[in-house]
């Protein structure tokens, strides 16, 4: 009879929740580091080049491990992700030292290549599409969804069509049901990272509450979808895999579009990849994107790839933008101050993204504030330009003026990344802050007249007051006076050449200053989510706006182009 291999309590909280993402890498906190353990332990050695070790080497329980510190997250969940990977990160859910039994912990988020907010893992002029497909006898329903831009586009037709659409907006990850995966593979090849859902999900009465209740609607009338049978199926099937992968907070997702066929001219893959727009089987090739993309912004950049995936039929639009390449062409002036400002703004479409999602630090937040302050001169100069696409354009963006003083009058303009850092919130936001503040600076001189005070008292000329964590606050006094040390110090330490003593003064100053500093941390943090929850109410904005700094990029890339290469 073989032995039962024990499982230690981790371990066992470890393997439950394991047991809920088997096709994911699940990176697991234990204090300071994410861990690995058994066959994601040896992937993750060899992708991220990272030791592999083992738990409990030589006992019953051994286990291969492999992990990293926690503040790395950012370095090393790209590469997973680029190496095909699912990856779930299990954080702690509660504070350890406020438990006395095993920390509950759960996963928090699920990244895929289709589905990440990680800049590391984005690229800035490329759109990550997640798509899904719902197969029926005759027509398909496909849906694309960029969760870092809130991009959210849906369509219908034959094979033929669908092939087009996927090979133009190119998804990092498609979902399938799972009784059509043979289908998929011989319709559209094996070239796509692919997810198999179950087939219950793709139920039509199940996507339409899904996005009814997203979109905060009784009808899809309002979106043009509602006679998109297949394609709002497929449309639901994004927003259940965007809750499975526990990504829930979705305010910048407000709308959905329909892609209209017959809108543009559609190439078929043999096309695009002998016409080289975009990308090319030879490694050295120059592609026609290569050519003509002089977009200063990463908004800029992505639209104008979609625009010459997409090329129009509309001869009306197509004069439109003639016609404001050709004022930019003749107004030197007015270019050069369009594409001044333009250089100023970051990518803003996916920075609003972040607000929504939460994933944005104070850093970010200034710089966001900073590019709509840059659009401000931008909007001026189209209003009062002598085209009139230009100066609809330039109606068409926003102020934003009570969202820049809003976030000029919370933040310090030299942030942290991580508000944790502290300083992030300006003076004056609070009183309460402000008090607290000025306890914690005024501790330096507080210690400098102790340290006066007590050398005058005792006649130990090298006393010296320090931090550690272990002993908090102490006094050092070198073996040479240690007969000149006063009764009620209280000795912690002793070292080969000094003492460290405590003081009932100096534990009480002790116990006020870190008190200080942790209120500090939570009321910043409060005050940042506060900034945030503000700023929900104006996504819809910052989103037009980036819209809008987009194709006017893309038409600064035209005149560019055009001047650059003599086609005027």
């Amino acid at each position: 009879m073989s032995k039962i291999k024990k499982v230690t309590p981790l371990m066992k909280q470890y393997n439950a929740i394991k047991g809920k993402y088997p096709d994911a890498m699940l990176l697991f906190r234990v204090g300071d580091f994410y861990e690995t353990f058994g066959e994601d332990a040896v992937k993750a050695a060899r992708v991220l080049s990272i030791t592999l070790t083992k738990r409990g080497a030589g006992s019953e329980s051994e286990t291969a491990l492999a992990g990293f510190p926690h503040h790395s997250l950012n370095t090393y969940l790209p590469k997973l992700v680029k190496a095909g990977m699912r990856v779930a990160i299990c954080d702690q859910l509660e504070d350890p030292k406020m438990t006395k039994t095993i920390v509950k912990r759960g996963v928090t988020e699920l990244i895929t290549p289709g589905v990440s907010l990680n800049d590391e893992v984005l690229q800035a002029k490329t759109n990550n599409f997640l798509a899904a497909i719902h197969f029926s006898k005759k027509q398909l329903g496909i849906s694309f969804l960029d969760v870092s831009t809130g991009e959210f586009l849906v369509a219908e037709g034959n094979e033929e069509y669908i092939d087009k659409l996927l090979q133009n907006f190119n998804p990092s990850e498609v979902l399938v049901q799972k009784q059509y995966k043979t289908r998929f593979k011989e319709s559209f090849g094996e070239s796509y990272y692919t997810f198999y859902l179950d087939d219950w999900v793709f139920q039509k009465d199940y996507a339409h509450e899904t996005l009814t209740n997203h979109f905060k609607i009784n009808s899809l009338k309002g979106f043009g979808i509602e006679d998109l049978q297949h394609g709002v199926i497929s449309a639901g099937t994004i927003l259940y895999y965007l809750s499975e992968t526990q990504h829930k907070k979705l305010d910048h997702i407000s709308t959905i579009h329909r892609v209209e066929e017959d809108h543009y001219v559609w190439m078929d893959r043999f096309t695009v990849r002998n016409l080289e727009l975009y990308f090319s089987t030879q490694p050295e090739a120059v592609t026609l994107l290569d050519v003509i993309d002089r977009t200063l912004s990463p908004m800029g950049g992505r639209l104008l790839k979609r625009w010459l995936a997409l090329p129009l039929k509309n001869l009306k639009q197509i004069q439109k933008r003639h016609e404001i390449v050709k004022y930019l062409i003749d107004n030197d002036t007015f270019y050069d101050g369009i594409t001044y400002q333009i250089k100023q703004i970051s990518d803003i479409e996916r920075l609003i993204s972040k607000v929504a999602t939460g994933k944005i630090n104070p850093r970010e937040v200034v710089v966001l504030k900073d590019s709509l302050k840059a659009i401000l001169p931008i909007k001026e100069a189209s209003e009062k330009s002598k085209n009139k696409s230009l100066q609809s354009l330039g109606k068409q963006l926003h102020t934003c003026n009570e969202l820049i003083a809003k976030i000029s009058t919370t933040l310090n303009d030299h942030s942290p990344v991580n508000i944790n850092k502290g300083n992030a919130i300006s003076d004056g936001v609070s009183t309460e802050l402000d008090e607290l503040r000025a306890i914690s600076t005024s501790g330096k001189e507080y210690l400098d007249n102790m340290l006066a005070r007590e050398t005058e008292r005792t006649g130990i000329t090298s006393l010296k007051i320090a931090f550690n964590n272990v002993f908090g606050y102490y006094i050092e006094v070198r073996n040479t006076h240690k007969d000149k040390v006063p009764e009620e110090w209280i000795r912690k330490q002793t070292l080969v050449s000094a003492e460290r003593y405590i003081t009932e003064e100096l534990k009480e100053y002790e116990t006020k200053i870190l008190g200080a500093e942790e209120k500090i941390g939570k009321l910043e943090q409060q005050l940042f989510t506060d900034l945030l929850n503000y700023m929900l109410n104006h996504i819809k904005q910052v989103q037009e706006n980036a819209q809008q700094i987009a194709k006017l990029d893309c038409l600064c890339s035209f005149a560019q182009t055009a001047k650059d290469n003599n086609y005027v």
